[in-house]
């Protein structure tokens, strides 16, 4: 039986686990994948650093170019743009196959990697980049390539999804469901990158260069993170029979294509409002196949290293059975929407004061911007002086710039106290 050189570009909680599946599954995978797949090392920043005694200690080393320049496959679980982009750059111009993980490099320069990787007859794999175990970049690319996606729509940050989830099942504020996560391991000691909605941004822009066949950059997704979320929001979608879950959303409309990362209110019936904890789910929309649910575990060592090794065994059966490469796909030369032609629907929550003509006043400006209203609900809180009244908004979709500029008119009438919040809607 062929073996196969692999080598592995870091260790922390994924890499581990990849590293002691390697180790102790290798019958089983080389019987799936046709050849022994050897780990020949496992390139770390210090070999000193007390790691699972479970790896042999003599695999690991600081020589992570001389470890690639002897691979025929290199697994790149290091993260960020570099070393990692100059890693996998060198191993694919000399035609070894790179499996990664590495979403903010893909969302940078993996339409460059992917033509690097073809021009070398090389593989570039990265399932486990979106949404961990939950296998989705294949049949997006794959299984649907015959078919024509209009909308991806996903749940792919399980650290924000289990904040949002415990506001809603607890009441909690965000500050304090955060500490419970960090306190969880769920969230980083700096959360920023998950928080304020960047990893899912990332995500959002692989998922929708696969989906639409356009290279799409980390700049062309509109990124809003759930910071700004309070209690009072996640109760008042409560009461409307909606959830808020931050989205990742690609899109076709009659003006390009959209890619956008923000809070979204959705129906509780919808597939994915029934998403709790750190799990992902990705929604798929298509003219011919209907509405497909992808959903599983996104995140943590075991899962995303299933991924990983998925990836591997693939490549491994290809370099075995040899011949060309598949050709890729033509990429269409699509309009990247910007984010004010996108089409949404608002809810919005209003502070004003309760006197005659108010309501009035507030329709009379969203019929002058051309945004009809779905459905308000009011609240008065007569034990004020005066009393104050909250309203709660939705309204039917129309563009974005449409709706903002309604929001900002609405802000400067005298008896609107406060904007409390501004929501997207989908699903509705």
């Amino acid at each position: 039986m062929k073996t196969l050189k692999v080598a592995l570009l870091g260790c922390g909680n994924v890499g581990a686990q990849v590293a002691r599946i390697l180790l102790e599954d290798a019958s089983v995978l080389a019987d799936r994948a046709g050849a022994k797949l050897e780990l020949t090392g496992i390139a770390v920043r210090n070999v000193a650093t007390q790691r699972d005694g479970q790896i042999p200690a003599e695999l690991f080393t600081t020589d992570s170019a001389a470890l690639v320049d002897d691979a025929d496959i290199v697994i790149e679980l290091l993260g960020g743009l570099e070393p990692a982009g100059e890693l996998i750059g060198r191993a694919l111009s000399r035609g070894a196959s790179v499996i990664t993980g590495n979403k903010a490099l893909l969302a940078a320069r993996g339409a460059e990697l992917s033509a690097l990787a073809f021009a070398n007859d090389a593989q570039l794999r990265y399932e486990a980049a979106v949404a961990g175990a939950i296998p989705i970049l294949r049949p997006i690319s794959d299984s649907l390539s015959g078919d024509r996606i209009t909308k991806v729509m996903g749940i792919v940050n399980g650290t924000t999804n289990f904040i949002l989830d415990a506001m809603d099942t607890t009441g909690a504020q965000f500050d304090d469901v955060l500490a419970e996560a960090q306190a969880l391991g769920y969230a980083e000691a700096d959360p920023t990158a998950d928080v304020e909605g960047h990893d899912a941004a990332a995500k959002a822009a692989i998922l929708a260069s696969l989906a639409f066949h356009t290279d799409f950059a980390l700049e062309n997704v509109y990124c809003e993170g759930i910071s700004k979320i309070t209690a009072g929001d996640v109760a008042a979608a409560k009461d409307a029979g909606m959830v808020i879950k931050l989205l990742a959303i690609a899109e076709r409309g009659e003006n390009g294509i959209g890619v956008r990362v923000h809070p979204t209110l959705l129906p509780r019936t919808h597939p994915l409002a029934a998403v709790h904890g750190a799990f992902n789910a990705v929604f798929v929309e298509a003219e011919n196949a209907g509405e497909l649910m992808f959903y599983g575990r996104g995140a943590g060592g075991s899962p995303t290293a299933s991924a990983v090794l998925g990836d591997t065994v693939a490549v491994a059966r290809r370099v075995v059975s040899g011949g060309p490469l598949p050709a890729i796909a033509t990429q269409q030369s699509v309009q990247v929407m910007d984010f004010a032609q996108a089409a949404t629907s608002y809810a919005i929550g209003l502070r004003v004061s309760d006197e005659p003509g108010v309501l009035a006043s507030i329709a009379s400006i969203f019929a002058t911007n051309g945004v009809s209203i779905e459905a308000l609900r009011q609240t008065v809180n007569r034990d004020s002086a005066p009393a104050v009244a909250e309203l709660r908004i939705v309204t039917h979709r129309s563009t974005e710039s449409a709706l903002s500029a309604t929001v900002a008119a609405v802000a400067e009438l005298a008896a609107v106290q406060e904007v409390i919040s501004v929501l997207r809607v989908e699903g509705n």
